[in-house]
């Protein structure tokens, strides 16, 4: 498994998770409250969500084999789409251990 981390600056986080997880709740499995957030995708990536006043942290973890760079991208345009207003924003993806 690969785990991808950021921390994306913003003050709308909570929106941000909630409308990604309303989203994706017709086609993925999806877990979510105001400040937390889980999508399970059919390839068996999971995308982890914490949400406070000045960010939004994400969590991809996608399964070997699979097009780790595609799911990052996957993951931030899709947010970029319902941060129209302040796009795009701000991912620093790192590598987890």
């Amino acid at each position: 498994m690969n785990v991808s981390v950021a921390r994306v600056p913003t003050h709308s986080g909570s929106k941000y998770l909630q409308q990604l997880a309303k989203h994706w709740s017709h086609k993925m499995e999806v877990t979510f409250s105001e400040e937390d957030g889980r999508i399970a995708f059919p390839n068996g990536s999971v995308l982890e969500m914490r949400a406070d006043t000045d960010t939004l942290d994400v969590a991809l973890t996608v399964p070997e084999g699979e097009d780790f760079e595609r799911m990052r991208g996957v993951v931030s345009s899709h947010l970029d789409r319902f941060a129209f207003r302040e796009a795009p924003l701000t991912f620093d993806w790192t590598t987890a251990a």
